[in-house]
């Protein structure tokens, strides 16, 4: 009888596991109301998006892949699905939440504030990541 205990104990430990990391994907990140209304104050030119397409290729294509699909070589490493950028809901949200979320980070999504340190440089990335659209 302990025994069967003990198994039923178990397989309820895995499955309460495997169901939080599903819980832990699923989980919304809104981005703070002050942040959702910022706008950008780099101009999307060819510049910009020069730039922001250099630190993607050094900072986000190992996760997002080249295109922003999220299926970068770490990719499947990670705990968090680092979702397909180039999708209509993620396209539209606002630059601000893009801001707050690159600048910030979550769980297997670093904060950048440290590795892109000058806010101009975080924007061009935004500008180059609204070119990722389907």
């Amino acid at each position: 009888m302990k025994q069967v205990f003990l198994v039923l104990v178990l397989i309820g430990g895995f499955m309460a596991i495997s169901f939080k990391g599903q819980y832990d994907q699923k989980k919304p990140w809104v981005a703070p109301d002050n942040f959702q209304k910022m706008k950008n104050p780099v101009a999307s030119n060819s510049e910009s998006i020069s730039n922001g397409k250099s630190l993607w290729n050094t900072h986000c294509k190992s996760c997002h892949g080249n295109k922003g699909m999220g299926d970068g070589p770490k990719a499947a490493n990670l705990k968090t699905d680092p979702g397909d950028l180039t999708k209509a809901d993620i396209q539209g949200q606002s630059d601000g939440s893009f801001f707050y979320k690159i600048s910030e980070g979550r769980d297997d999504m670093p904060s950048f504030k440290k590795k892109i340190p000058d806010e101009s440089d975080r924007w061009s990335l935004i500008n180059y990541i609204r070119t990722l659209k389907k």
